[in-house]
């Protein structure tokens, strides 16, 4: 997670001299920093907050509101975002002043190329060493588990991440739809487990799994002698759940006429076991989940309509891989670790065809799958097992789309052996730094992906 941090980082660098902005803007980024430039504080302070993972820059003598000013403004938001101060010679004494009151630094004008970089990446270190530390703190103690689970950078994800932490505050129903393998029930379990029945049972239930013989006798229970077979008395699941959570997995596949006591259990939050007359109140929050579009399966018969409204309060759409592809290099890096750690093996270097065919496969099997192929590439069996991969430089492509895929393989391959440092990058590459950070625009490679 401290990786997907430091993709986020930033430096602000806020002058009123555009040309002095262009130019330090451009000495960071030739270092790999993603840079916004602002002509003035009140335009910075706007995207600005207390999780913010950056560095600000900010020239002293501003008009309206000058650097000082602003690092009073940013100390109120947030005090540990490092503040660095670009000052004029007879503005030193006034920096010193502002670094005994907190400013992390100061440099002079006209800044050094490489002073100016070493004390950014010095502040850039510190402030991502901060918020690594807060989000540590915040998952001993139980508050950001969610990052740990879900693990991803993309909107996507993060959109995902903040509906189970709003809907596990909460005690209503919840339906979850997802194709396989995208993590319906580790969702459910999340929101059991960040909610106020966390104390309570999680207990689940595969509808698929069960011959519709013995689901209503695994949901409702039943009572000695309430059909060939039953010697003794048998709490159901929905009993079991009492106090806790109640998942119902590939709920489609429950037989229509379960459907129909279901409903009632939601309605009344009552059950009768089979073979007896006595009304027993369940008090159980249903998460329920479901791979297919169960308002299709309404149109056709094969689900109940009044049964889906009443599951149809809050629903969580769990987003596949194809939608959050710029996550599936760090969830394979991830899972990786996990193999090897399990297996006592080493993990191989991934190559940049490897990691250029992962991105671009159409994962059928969503987490599921991209887990078993991490195994595999651990393991040293065949990564894709036949699959057919997709690739940019396919034999029929046409020659500019092949010469493009060839180098930008090429740049992705040497950012993964020299670990993502630009400078390392370029030399092993025999181009100027100012060419690999282009190069690297042009085919949406992120250093930090390589790290």
């Amino acid at each position: 997670m401290k990786e997907a941090i430091a993709a986020k980082a930033e430096v602000f660098f806020i002058d009123d001299e555009e040309d002095v902005r262009l130019s330090g803007k451009q000495t960071l980024e030739l270092e790999g920093f993603r840079v916004a430039d602002f002509a003035s504080a009140e335009a910075a302070l706007e995207h600005l907050n207390g999780e913010w993972p950056g560095v600000v820059l900010t020239d002293v003598r501003m008009p309206v509101m000058d650097g000082l000013q602003l690092f009073d403004r940013v100390r109120d938001i947030d005090p540990d975002i490092p503040v660095i101060l670009v000052t004029a010679h007879g503005d030193i004494s006034m920096a010193v002043a502002a670094m005994r009151s907190g400013a992390y630094d100061f440099i002079e004008k006209p800044a050094a190329p490489d002073h100016l970089v070493e004390t950014v990446r010095r502040a850039m270190e510190k402030r991502l060493l901060v918020l690594e530390n807060r989000r540590l703190r915040r998952e001993v103690s139980g508050e950001d588990g969610l990052a740990s689970r879900f693990i991803g950078t993309t909107p996507a994800i993060e959109k995902t991440r903040d509906l189970i932490s709003a809907l596990a505050d909460t005690d209503v129903d919840v339906l979850i739809l997802g194709e396989t393998g995208t993590g319906k029930e580790l969702a459910a379990r999340c929101l059991h487990e960040l909610g106020d029945r966390h104390e309570g049972r999680f207990v689940a239930i595969n509808c698929g799994a069960l011959p519709e013989s013995v689901i209503e006798s695994e949901l409702f229970g039943h009572e000695a002698g309430a059909f060939t077979g039953a010697n003794k008395q048998r709490i159901g699941k929905i009993e079991h759940a009492s106090g806790g959570t109640l998942f119902l997995d590939e709920i489609e596949s429950m037989p229509l006429a379960v459907q129909v006591r279901f409903l009632r259990v939601l309605q009344e939050r009552v059950i009768e076991r089979l073979g007896s007359n006595e009304v027993i109140p369940v008090d159980i929050r249903l998460v329920a989940a479901a791979k297919a579009a169960l308002k299709a399966l309404c149109a056709t018969g094969d689900f109940r309509e009044d049964l889906y409204f009443r599951l149809n309060v809050a629903t969580l759409l769990l987003p596949t891989l194809r939608e959050r592809r710029d996550d599936v290099l760090g969830l394979f890096h991830h899972f990786g670790r996990q193999a090897a750690r399990r297996f006592g093996r080493a993990l191989p270097e991934v190559d940049a065809e490897l990691a250029a065919a992962l991105k671009e496969f159409e994962w059928p099997g969503n987490i599921r799958e991209l887990r078993n192929v991490a195994e595999r590439f651990v393991l040293g069996l065949p990564v894709f097992d036949g699959a057919p991969v997709s690739g940019t430089a396919a034999a029929d492509a046409p020659l500019d789309s092949r010469v493009e895929s060839f180098e930008r393989s090429l740049i992705a391959d040497a950012l993964l052996r020299h670990g993502g440092r630009i400078g390392e990058t370029a030399m092993a590459l025999g181009i100027p730094r100012k060419k690999l950070y282009l190069r690297m625009q042009k085919y949406g490679l992120d250093r930090s992906d390589y790290r």
